[in-house]
Formats: structure tokens, C-alpha cells, sequence
């Protein structure tokens, strides 16, 4: 009955909303578009309703939570296969010793030496104002510019455009001369406006097999729309109002093994579609019903923006709230359901966060089936936003501590949960050049929206990871000083550090906020970024080596190092960059591929690593990687873009 009382009220012509000390008016509806489902007054935008409690799940810690310093000292342990890593201790300041952990390479012995250390990261003020607050953040293929946006909807930002034309707001005509969109060199920090007609709020998007963004949905006048941002110095915005089928405002984006997307969900609008080719348009007819998320949604909603990563079987994995699924795209059908995830709900308000682990390839790969594993942390109860945004006084429910596992090529899998350091919702999860997952950003207590969440998780924790799902430990490593809470986001970058970006738990730019809106941006070091590891850095020659292949094709990488480099101490792995947004890293995906050959000293002090590309679509689909040669586990000085294709 609440839901049609709220749905009664947006068929309301114009909508007035107080934000930022102004009164902004909202145009004639969109019919059968995402726009102010849930609208409860002039106060919330993005708001929902109601929930239930779920007690807390108990599982055995597994936390190292001792102090960061930002020394270099080193470790000296060797681990059997299985066994749990112990605790931290000091050696050496000067020292630099490996560690024996579980197969990641597959080249002959079935173990990889990695370099251990203390060291527990750095951060650096990058850019001071970024112009914009990073709501939505991915790096860009070849040209190594991350582009941020936030949205149209507050006519104002940090930056004007450099001239006209100025954005005509529908419906009012008025001129909106702010930026929206912008474009950043990660080594320079120089920033390129973009100009942005069509509402990209809580949008979703990928990049295509020419490196291009894809983009889909928003709110208002954008929640139809497609958009496409092509790679080079002068390409700006190509909107495609009208090109889908339903409005998707907090939908997500999925890349599937032939190259095709997919959008799921959104406000309102409990359905798929595939987006269609550029130029053309969706109808109503190329919507299809997901009943799945019509059965996730709470009265709070709890499954919008829902996790979805491409099985290397070529099924689409599907969480929401508490549930998953696998969803055949070529038949439209759920061939499986998984067991519940206790503990909350995981997707927006209650705002868990997930990642794809690792993939690992062998070489001369043969298997039939690639195991896939998803790792989801943190989150909420189910009630966590009725208590923090519609209960007076609001009340900040703590957040989640765990986080669970599950292999989404198994029929019988089962999530394994572990616990956190700490509890943590609105973080983000970057898979890592080596395979690790550091977790990053977010809040403590409360849940997504405006004002909804306190005490900043100021310290970034790392998740070790490993074959076998034995062994893997956190660590606590050193905080920034800047909160990064609702509408952060992140970006894996070629020199292997992370650029950190957004918070905005504001409805507009606001300066004397609890949590101000943020538009510095931070650059951080993780713990393989030890000085005293700078000699495992190779250097990638990249005009020896290939950087577009064919999917099983043999290929060569030439590397450049200090000395003999050791092959078992060897990893190359693939990264596809991914959309950030609201805690989601939408197609985020790292593949360990297979050494077929090491062929040492070609000339002095260079190597050539013989590699096979991922068989199929599935396990990788097509487009760019950065591609990242580890040793000792430490990433190379810089990746290299390498294109996949059929």
C-alpha cells in the first residue's frame, strides 16, 4: 500500500525540491522512467521506506588490526600450502625476504615467492579540486585520464565551464554554466571539462572493446538515456536520450563474453534489457520482467545497484539484498539459486560492497570449468535506513564486520564468512595487481543517503588472497585524514597506487556540512609499494611486446629488471578497469594468466615472458586489460594496455 501511495504522488506535474539553499524545479515525468519513486518531500530526492531486523551472524575473526607504520621493515616466513597466516612480526628495517604462499602461477613447483612487508601504505593529496565530487569514477583505456562525474541534477559544482554554451535545464530553460563531467591525467592532474546534457545520477556503465565508455541511465531526463565517450584529446559526450526501454536510476551494467551489455534493475523498474547498438532505441517490447527482483526488494528497497559479475561459464551472477542467482542470458532463465547471505542486506541503502576475486588461469589452459569466486563485505541490517533517514532522532545502526566467499561455478557452493577488522558499509574493494583485495573508503554506522551514516573508516584493510580460500588474513593499514563516505569511489592505476575521490552525503555542494562535499583527490601507496621493494619493479618494454591478441593466442611481454629474475617468482595478471559507483566496481575483473615460456637475458638484463591469452569471452571479455608483470609480488613500474579480442 506504500509503494502505491508514493507512486501515487510523482504523477504530480512539477515537483519542487530544496537543495543547497535553492528551490530547483523538476520537469514534466518521464513516463515509464526512473524519477522520484518513494518521493516523501521536498527534503529527500533518493529516499525509501521501512525494513525489518536481522540479527548479527556469528563467525570466527580473522583481523590483524596492529598499528600502520610507515617503515619498511620486512617478514621472513615460509608457509605450507593451507596453512593460515600467522601474525605479523618485525624483521630487518633494511632487509628484504620472501615468503612462500599458495599456487598462484601454475609454472612447475605450485607456489609463488613474494616479498613480505610492514609497510602499511601511504597517501598524497593529488589534486585539491577536482571541479567535481568523483560520484562515478573509471580510468580510461591508452589514454590513462580518469573520468569523473557526479550529475546535473544540483546546477552547480566547484568549477564553470570555460564558456558557452551553458546546459539548458529542462523544463525551466534556465542556464546550469557548471561542470558535471571531467576528464583527469592521473600523472599530471590536469583536468579537462566535459559538457553534459542528460542526468547521469546514480547511472551505471562499461567500457566497450574499443575502450570507449558506455554509459546508461541516470535520473530525470537521463534515466533512458545512453551515453558514449569515445578516446581522444578533443571527444566530449554523445547522448542517446530515449535508447532504452525503461528507465534505470541506481541500475547496473554488465559486459557480456561476446561483448554485449546488459542493465539491470533500477528504481521502479524490477527488469533487464540489453542496451542497444549506438543510434538505436529500446521499446517496451525489448524489456524483459526479473521477478528475482521484485522477490529482493524491501520495503527500503535493499537491492538496488545489485552485484553482477560474468561467470567464466557465460552466465551472469546476480545478488540482491540477501539472495543470488545465476541467469542464463542467451535463454532469459535462473538456473540456479544460491544459499541466502545472512547478516543484512548488502545493496544500496544498506550498502554492502563485492568484487569478483581473481581468476587463474594455467598454462596451455584445458579445463572445462574456471572456477569464479565473489567476495561480499560489509553492509547494513535490513532496517538500517528506516532508522537513520525516517526515524527522528536518527539512529546510526552499526554496520556489518563481515565479509563471505562463494565459488559461482558450483552448483553446491557455500558462502564462507570470515570477519573484518571493523564494520564498514559504503567502502569500495579494488582487486589488486597481485591478487589481493584492498577495502577501502566508507562508514561504521548507518546506511546510504543523505546524512544517513557516521564515524568515517578512515583505515584501508587488506585482504589476502589465496587459491586454495585458506590462509587469508586482514590487515589494518594506515588511514588518510579525509572521510570518504556515501558517493566515494576509486581507480586502479597503471603505477599500481589507487586514486581515492567523491563523498558527497549532501544533495548538493556543501562546505559547512557534517561530512562536507569532497573534491580532493588522493593517491594511494598500498604495502607493495614499500621503498624497500623498489628493486622487484620491472619495467614492461612495450614496443617489444604485444598489446593486441587474439583470445588463446601465445603472446610475449619483454621485461627489464635489476639482475636474474627468478620464473617462480613470476605473475602476470590482467586487470579490466571498472565503473565505480555507490560501493559497486561494475565489471571489475582480474585474470592471472598462464607462463608458457621464460626466455631469459635476450640482452642484458631482459627477459621474455611467453603467456597465453584467456580462451574466450567468457573468462575475459573482449577489450582492454592493464596488464601487470609482478615479482616478489611487486607490480611492475608501470602496466601496459593489451586488447583482447574474438
Amino acid at each position: 500500500m506504500a509503494s502505491l501511495f508514493w507512486g501515487g504522488l510523482i504523477i504530480l506535474p512539477l515537483l519542487f525540491v530544496y537543495v543547497n539553499g535553492e528551490h530547483f524545479l523538476y520537469p514534466k515525468r518521464h513516463t515509464g522512467k526512473a524519477e522520484l519513486a518513494g518521493y516523501k518531500g521536498p527534503d529527500s530526492l533518493a529516499v525509501d521506506g521501512g525494513g525489518f531486523y536481522s540479527g548479527p551472524l556469528i563467525a570466527d575473526d580473522d583481523g590483524s588490526t596492529a598499528d600502520g607504520n610507515a617503515g619498511g621493515t620486512t617478514e621472513v616466513k615460509v608457509e605450507n600450502l593451507g596453512k593460515a597466516d600467522g601474525d605479523n612480526t618485525n624483521g630487518n628495517a633494511n632487509s628484504v625476504e620472501s615468503t612462500q604462499v599458495a599456487a598462484k602461477n601454475g609454472t612447475g613447483n605450485g607456489n609463488i615467492v613474494e616479498a613480505k612487508t610492514t609497510f602499511k601504505g601511504s597517501w598524497e593529496l593529488f589534486v585539491e579540486n577536482a571541479g567535481v565530487s568523483a560520484m562515478h569514477l573509471i580510468l580510461l583505456p591508452k589514454i590513462n585520464q580518469a573520468l569523473m562525474f557526479d550529475a546535473t541534477v544540483w546546477k552547480i559544482s566547484k568549477m564553470k565551464l570555460p564558456g558557452p554554451p551553458c546546459r539548458r535545464v529542462e523544463g525551466t530553460n534556465e542556464e546550469d554554466c557548471y561542470v558535471h563531467s571531467i576528464l583527469m591525467d592521473v600523472e599530471t592532474g590536469k583536468i579537462r571539462p566535459l559538457r553534459l546534457n542528460y542526468d547521469t545520477w546514480c547511472s551505471s556503465g562499461a567500457l566497450d572493446i574499443n575502450g570507449r565508455l558506455v554509459s546508461t541511465g541516470g535520473y530525470n531526463n537521463g534515466s533512458d538515456t545512453v551515453r558514449i565517450l569515445d578516446l581522444c584529446d578533443t571527444c566530449g559526450w554523445e547522448e542517446y536520450p530515449g535508447a532504452l526501454g525503461n528507465g534505470r536510476w541506481y541500475a547496473t551494467q554488465v559486459t557480456l563474453g561476446d561483448g554485449r551489455f546488459m542493465v539491470f534493475g533500477g528504481r521502479d523498474f524490477p527488469t533487464y534489457e540489453f542496451v542497444p547498438p549506438q543510434g538505436q532505441k529500446n521499446t517496451l517490447k525489448d524489456v524483459i520482467d526479473f521477478n528475482f527482483l521484485v522477490e529482493t526488494h524491501d520495503p527500503v528497497e535493499n537491492n538496488l545497484y545489485p552485484f553482477i559479475y560474468l561467470s567464466t561459464d557465460g552466465n551472469v551472477f546476480i545478488f540482491a539484498n540477501n539472495r543470488s542467482v545465476l541467469l542464463n542470458p542467451n535463454t532469459q532463465t535462473i538456473i540456479h539459486e544460491f544459499p541466502v547471505l545472512p547478516n543484512g542486506a548488502r545493496n544500496y541503502p544498506a550498502s554492502g560492497s563485492a568484487c569478483l576475486l581473481p581468476i587463474m588461469l594455467k598454462p596451455n589452459e584445458d579445463r572445462r570449468v574456471i572456477p569464479s569466486e565473489v567476495l561480499i563485505c560489509g553492509g547494513a541490517s535490513h532496517d538500517a535506513y528506516a532508522k537513520a533517514d525516517l526515524q527522528r532522532p536518527k539512529v546510526f545502526l552499526p554496520g556489518n564486520t563481515d565479509c563471505a566467499r562463494l565459488d559461482i561455478t558450483k552448483r553446491n557452493g557455500k558462502w564462507k564468512i570470515i570477519n573484518m577488522p571493523s564494520a564498514r558499509l559504503l567502502g569500495d574493494m579494488v582487486v589488486l595487481p597481485t591478487g589481493d583485495v584492498l577495502i577501502v573508503n566508507g562508514a561504521k554506522t548507518g546506511s546510504a543517503g543523505w546524512d544517513d551514516a557516521r564515524e568515517p573508516n578512515l583505515n584501508p584493510v587488506l585482504y589476502k588472497f589465496q587459491t586454495n580460500g585458506t590462509g587469508s588474513k586482514f590487515t589494518v593499514l594506515n588511514p588518510s585524514n579525509i572521510p570518504r563516505m556515501y558517493h566515494s569511489s576509486f581507480a586502479l592505476l597503471p603505477d599500481a597506487k589507487i586514486l581515492i575521490a567523491g563523498s558527497n552525503t549532501n544533495p548538493g555542494y556543501l562546505d559547512d556540512a557534517l561530512f562536507p562535499t569532497e573534491v580532493r583527490v588522493e593517491k594511494f601507496s598500498p604495502h607493495y609499494l614499500d621503498p624497500n621493494l623498489a628493486m622487484f619493479r620491472q619495467e614492461i618494454i612495450v614496443e617489444k611486446s604485444n598489446n593486441q591478441v587474439k583470445y588463446g593466442q601465445k603472446f610475449t611481454v619483454q621485461i627489464r629488471g635489476n639482475g636474474e629474475i627468478d620464473q617462480q617468482k613470476l605473475q602476470v595478471t590482467v586487470y579490466s578497469p571498472p565503473f565505480v559507483t555507490h560501493g559497486i566496481s561494475m565489471n571489475q575483473r582480474l585474470i592471472q594468466l598462464g607462463i608458457v615460456e621464460f626466455n631469459k637475458n635476450v640482452a642484458p638484463n631482459t627477459n621474455n615472458i611467453v603467456l597465453q591469452a584467456p580462451m574466450n569471452g567468457n573468462i575475459a571479455p573482449p577489450g582492454y586489460y592493464m596488464l601487470f608483470v609482478n615479482y616478489n609480488g611487486v607490480p611492475c613500474r608501470q602496466s601496459m594496455w593489451v586488447q583482447f579480442l574474438p
